[in-house]
């Protein structure tokens, strides 16, 4: 992921996937696409069984994200689907809308 939101929330009476559920929510108002992934700080899934799903997306640890932010978007499986890797769209436009 190469662009995503930075979420924060450091409210201690929600879970870590209800933070993950309202970014998730939040993001897909905002940019009309549903996220797949969100970086969170390692010390966020310290628990034993800590969960590799929240809020619907994908967890993953991240020593660069702050504790209580949450880095969220479309992972790089996803983004393949629509983009070449080239600038180019699978529909032939290119992302600054010129063929």
């Amino acid at each position: 992921m190469d662009i995503g939101m930075l979420w924060f929330d450091d409210d201690a009476k929600r879970s870590l996937n209800d933070k993950v559920a309202r970014a998730v929510e939040h993001y897909k108002t905002k940019y009309g696409a549903t996220p797949t992934v969100c970086f969170v700080n390692p010390s966020m899934l310290t628990a034993e069984r800590a969960p590799e799903v929240a809020g619907g997306v994908q967890l993953r640890p991240a020593r660069m994200v702050l504790v209580n932010h949450f880095w969220i978007g479309v992972g790089e499986a996803a983004q393949s689907e629509t983009h070449h890797g080239n600038g180019a769209r699978k529909n032939g436009n290119s992302r600054k809308g010129r063929n």
